[in-house]
C-alpha cells in the first residue's frame, strides 16, 4: 500500500460527526476547554497547591461545564449579530 492509500485509510478510521452539527460541536469543545482551564486557575489561587486540589479542581469543572456549555448555546446567536457587525464580510 502507498503512503498516500495509507493517509487516506487512517483518516477514515476515525468516524466523523455530520457538519449540521458543528453549531453544537463547536461551543461543546470551546466550554469544555475554556472552563477546564479557568477552573484550574481559580481552584489554584483559591486553595493553593493543596492535597485534594485535583477533586476539588475536577468538581469545580464540571458544574462550570454545566453551566457553560448552555450558556453557549443561548448567547451563540447574539455573539455571530455582534460580530457580523463587528467583522468585514470577504
Amino acid at each position: 500500500m502507498s503512503t498516500e492509500d495509507q493517509s487516506t485509510t487512517n483518516k477514515s478510521d476515525w468516524p466523523r460527526i455530520p457538519a449540521r452539527y458543528a453549531g453544537l460541536v463547536m461551543p461543546l469543545l470551546l466550554s469544555f476547554f475554556m472552563t477546564f482551564l479557568v477552573s484550574l486557575i481559580s481552584t489554584v489561587r483559591s486553595l493553593g497547591l493543596v492535597d485534594g486540589l485535583i477533586q476539588v479542581w475536577m468538581g469545580a469543572w464540571l458544574l462550570s461545564w454545566m453551566v457553560a456549555f448552555p450558556a453557549l448555546l443561548l448567547v451563540q446567536p447574539l455573539v455571530r449579530r455582534i460580530m457580523g457587525a463587528l467583522v468585514e464580510k470577504p
